[in-house]
């Protein structure tokens, strides 16, 4: 590892097959705590290439415990995190909504590390029971709509980063990987990045794969559709800027989506939105998300259309029933 951070360290970059390597070398263990965390703060000091990115997605992709979902149609709803806006778990939410709709989700995630609620604190929070048993995920997609897969479980190069992460609190470039390597390899995906520059990469890797994705960019730094102001999107390869008015929403301040202060008030907020019980503006966002999710899962389908399936899917409560049976199957 020393020679490859000074190489670093004097403003070079790696290859791919450069990255790769590095990556792998983590997942075995071959590098210390202390030699992670200078290789990671490298990324923290510049702009992440597409080279070293596609190497380091190729690391953990031909590492992980892969998961046979091609039974089903999956989409994955997720974001990268890191844009340091402390919202309730929109993605999560937006999972079940988008379940309750009619679509498969595998959903990945983890912990949080620059906040108190990732999407994994949510899920365990509710009991949720995180396994790489194939059979156990494959039951509950097929009942709820929904499965989940704890990171960490499927790549042993992100458990030995996870330390190192906890440590630092703050977000690295295994953020940006985290919507890339979901270990089912979904074929639809709706991606929350937290700036232009990785919605450009994450459009360019996206566009060489046969994936359906739409990449979401909110242009005041969220990585969700906040309707907090303008959102970019980009439809396999295609830009848009739009205003939470052109799709009919109201827009909303942003300390209307902060999402508590503990993981209890978080769980609060979150259970409540199912409920029908959280505040307009977190059903909106709830509702905005989860419609382009389902927009890129039934690309025929209009947006306006994708809104009312999935205002419906929240509002009837078939969001709640996918989420209730599904923990429901952990006991």
């Amino acid at each position: 590892m020393r020679k490859v951070l000074n190489y670093l360290f004097e403003h070079k970059t790696l290859s791919r097959a450069e990255a790769e390597e590095v990556l792998t070398n983590i997942a075995k263990g071959a590098y210390s705590e202390a030699e992670i965390a200078a290789f990671l703060t490298v990324y923290l000091m510049r702009s992440i290439t597409v080279d070293e990115l596609s190497g380091f997605r190729d690391a953990l992709l031909n590492l992980c415990l892969k998961v046979d979902l091609s039974g089903f149609d999956t989409i994955d709803v997720c974001g990268t995190g890191g844009d340091n806006k402390d919202t309730f778990n929109i993605s999560t939410l937006s999972a079940f909504v988008v379940a309750g709709a009619g679509a498969f989700v595998a959903k990945h995630g983890n912990y949080g590390v620059s906040s108190i609620s990732g999407s994994s604190n949510m899920m365990e929070y509710f009991g949720y029971k995180f396994s790489t048993d194939i059979d156990k995920l494959k039951k509950e997609i097929e009942k709820t709509g929904v499965c989940y897969m704890h990171a960490p479980l499927f790549n042993p190069a992100m458990k030995n980063v996870a330390p190192v992460r906890k440590a630092l609190k703050i977000k690295t470039f295994i953020n940006v990987l985290g919507p890339m390597i979901n270990p089912s390899f979904p074929k639809k995906q709706l991606i929350g990045v937290f700036s232009l520059e990785l919605a450009r990469l994450y459009n360019y890797l996206y566009q060489q794969s046969e994936k359906e994705f739409i990449i979401v960019h909110s242009l005041d730094g969220y990585d969700e559709f906040s309707l907090t102001g303008d959102v970019k999107l980009i439809v396999n390869g295609a830009e848009h800027i739009m205003s939470p008015e052109s799709l009919g929403f109201s827009r909303v301040e942003g300390k209307a989506l902060i999402g508590g202060a503990t993981l209890e008030e978080a769980a609060s907020i979150f259970r409540n939105i199912l409920e029908g019980k959280g505040t307009t503006a977190q059903h909106m966002v709830v509702i905005a998300n989860s419609a382009l999710a389902l927009h890129c899962y039934f690309p025929g389908r209009p947006l306006h259309k994708c809104i009312s399936l999935a205002r419906e899917s929240l509002e009837s409560g078939k969001a709640l029933a996918s989420f209730t049976k599904l923990m429901a199957m952990q006991s």
